[in-house]
């Protein structure tokens, strides 16, 4: 039997990074595209349980979509049980418009949370992301970028994937590919600690009001064998994923301390 392949992502369902994952993908098995009706970046494993969510088939970019109008969560859990009807062989979230690195990543992207949705309802995951510009991660309609490298990482892991699976305690596999990459050579890291530098702006609305804006200054540079590390010097980083974020220490030593 071909297998099953679910394909979402966060930026919506106009993106050309889901165009691209399709297109890297389709022989491979039978491939479903799941996504969000709109741009849904940020929102992390955010789940819609206290409102109703709608769904409909349409016809984007030369594929048949099933766009859902929630989060990127929602997208994963209604395409595996009304879409597929059972758990895929394979869920890839992306190729994400912009790169998704350290920590902040695996508990804010939509990208790489509904990866680890697919991973916790038992199917294989990958997310995908692409290093681009700051200014252009969130256009609505942003310009056709190269997506070759990515499609090409991403058909070459998906395949070792669909036929070997994934290492032992390795839920999802995080990939970031750079916009310009000194070869296609693969090389595994942990997550940095943090990918931005968290500022808040204050400012005044016409009527004189405060409201604020929430951004981030971009670190450039990184402790050594970590993701943003290897992606800012042009090398393809592929983070190995645990859904299971319990700290690896001595339980016993945590109870002395908290029993103190």
């Amino acid at each position: 039997m071909k297998p099953k392949i679910l394909i979402t992502n966060d930026d919506g369902l106009y993106s050309l990074g889901l165009r691209a994952s399709y297109e890297a993908l389709k022989d491979l098995g039978e491939v479903y595209v799941v996504a969000p009706m709109i741009q849904r970046s940020g929102v992390g494993r955010s789940i819609s349980i206290m409102t109703p969510i709608r769904m409909h088939r349409v016809r984007v970019n030369g594929m048949d979509v099933y766009a859902v109008d929630g989060t990127p969560t929602d997208a994963v859990i209604i395409g595996i049980y009304e879409v597929v009807g059972d758990v895929p062989d394979l869920v890839v979230s992306g190729i994400n418009l912009g790169e998704n690195l350290s920590t902040e990543a695996v508990t804010t992207s939509g990208t790489v949370c509904s990866a680890l949705e697919g991973a916790t309802q038992g199917s294989k995951a990958i997310a995908i992301s692409l290093e681009l510009p700051d200014h252009e991660k969130f256009e609505v309609f942003p310009k056709d970028f190269d997506f070759s490298l990515a499609k090409r990482v991403l058909r070459r892991i998906a395949e070792k994937v669909l036929r070997d699976g994934l290492p032992k305690g390795v839920d999802v596999l995080n990939v970031n590919v750079p916009s310009k990459a000194v070869d296609e050579r693969i090389v595994v890291t942990r997550l940095a600690r943090k990918m931005y530098r968290t500022r808040v702006e204050k400012r005044l609305d016409p009527r004189g009001r405060e409201y604020y804006w929430i951004y981030g200054v971009e670190v450039e540079n990184a402790l050594e064998g970590t993701d943003i590390h290897a992606l800012r010097r042009g090398f393809i980083s592929v983070t190995p994923i645990s859904v299971d974020l319990t700290a690896n220490v001595d339980f016993q030593s945590i109870e002395r301390w908290l029993n103190e």
